[in-house]
């Protein structure tokens, strides 16, 4: 169905030396994990609080309980296994094509799919933390945790991951613009790059290649040499 493209799209990868990629929520649903922005995105269902309101750092703070009871049941997908776009990106690292994966998703799926140089502008799932004490709770114990988590200490726990309110790590971002900005190709892929400030890092491409790979329509006109309106893991599991 997309076979053109396709057969484009690999004529720019074996072109490549330095392929950055770019994804966000779209590179995920094809496990199951909902986006946030589509028509069957969690920013569309209905719950006692928006659930923007719910995942801020000021919710976070005033209702733990409501908080954890989203988060674990609507944002952590430990059942979810990678796709095949996933494991497209981990075999062209291990080729030596792709240089870094720059993810909005926080589920760990490109890790565990393979890749190495995976930098999480939103954090992890996977790693939490005592407020009090700082000891390390792994994604399982806040999962099965009876309301709301606390380690032994007796402080609250706390996911890796960034709310609204809360600003982007500042050596993740640096590593994200410098990979980007030395990128050969920069593929865009599974995000409407509606979410700033990690939508502005493609701003620092100078490289050769723009790709976007993307169901819907993104939220701005980047120039890119190709667009494929297209589930990702079907054109990357394709390449």
């Amino acid at each position: 169905m997309y076979e053109e493209e396709i057969k484009r799209l690999k004529g720019i990868i074996d072109d490549s030396k330095s392929i950055v990629f770019f994804g966000g929520a779209g590179v995920s649903t094809e496990s199951g994990i909902p986006d946030f922005r589509s028509e069957d995105g969690l920013y569309r269902q209905k719950y006692s609080y928006p659930p923007e309101e719910i995942i801020s750092h000021t919710f976070f703070v005033r209702n733990p309980e409501v908080f954890f009871e989203f988060y674990k049941d609507k944002m952590m997908a430990l059942d979810a296994k990678p796709n095949p776009a996933h494991q497209a990106l981990a075999r062209l690292e291990q080729e030596g094509k792709l240089t870094a994966v720059i993810t909005q998703n926080i589920d760990g799926l490109h890790q565990a799919a393979g890749s190495k140089n995976v930098l999480e502008l939103h954090g992890s799932i996977h790693r939490n933390y005592c407020q009090k004490c700082g000891k390390f709770y792994d994604a399982a114990y806040v999962k099965t945790s009876k309301g709301i988590p606390r380690c032994e200490c007796g402080g609250v726990i706390k996911p890796d991951v960034v709310l609204y309110e809360e600003g982007l790590d500042q050596d993740v971002i640096r590593q994200s613009v410098y990979a980007i900005a030395n990128a050969d190709t920069l593929i865009i892929g599974g995000t409407s790059l509606a979410v700033y400030p990690a939508a502005s890092f493609i701003d620092y491409f100078r490289g050769r290649h723009l790709v976007v790979i993307n169901k819907g329509a993104t939220a701005r006109e980047v120039g890119a040499e190709l667009v494929i309106a297209a589930p990702i893991g079907e054109v990357l599991g394709a390449v």
